[in-house]
């Protein structure tokens, strides 16, 4: 994606997942938010956002942060909030193992404590060892962790699944995790 595409999709990250007051813009329920209300609040603003580049970063971001209603007159981030918002996922029957990616100097608390969702609605989990390495490489020297997620959820935790694909959950106690044993992929 190109500098203007990566600064525009932090500006989204931003505004739909954190603080849309910055905007003077509340999301609706669901997280939606009305794209003309946001077209002219980022134009108030002096931010340079049309409907070409918000459709151009919604359509071209590798990891599907954002996505559109039906009828593409609303907007809303996929997950990652940290403003309270209810996003309206079912619970799913997860895979029988998930991942997750972070930093070596996160693992002691991570082993002690378990994925906690910090100041996020939900701890964030991968289908696939590709996805969760690129997370966890954001933060630092990586750490991939197994998560026993059928296990959990005979357990009684439940689990969503966004429109991105990612896997969500409120907690993961340190007995439902492993060290990955492969090491890092390719």
């Amino acid at each position: 994606m190109n500098r203007r595409l990566v600064k525009t999709s932090k500006f989204l990250s931003l505004i739909l997942r954190h603080r849309p007051e910055l905007l003077g813009l509340s999301l609706e329920a669901g997280g939606w938010l009305d794209v003309e209300q946001l077209l002219a609040a980022a134009k108030a603003h002096n931010k340079e956002l049309d409907r070409e580049l918000l459709e151009e970063v919604v359509c071209k971001n590798n990891k599907k942060r954002f996505a559109f209603n039906a009828e593409k007159t609303k907007i809303r981030a996929s997950q990652g909030h940290s403003v309270d918002i209810e996003l309206g996922y079912t619970a799913q029957a997860p895979p029988e193992i998930l991942y997750h990616g972070t930093a070596q100097r996160f693992l002691d608390n991570i082993l002690k404590e378990g994925l906690l969702k910090m100041n996020r609605h939900q701890v964030h989990l991968s289908a696939d060892i590709s996805t969760a390495e690129n997370v966890g490489r954001r933060h630092g020297k990586l750490v991939l962790l197994v998560v026993q997620a059928q296990k959990m959820q005979a357990a009684g935790y439940t689990f969503y699944q966004s429109a991105n694909g990612v896997w969500l959950t409120d907690t993961v106690p340190p007995e439902y995790l492993q060290l990955w044993a492969g090491g890092p992929s390719a």
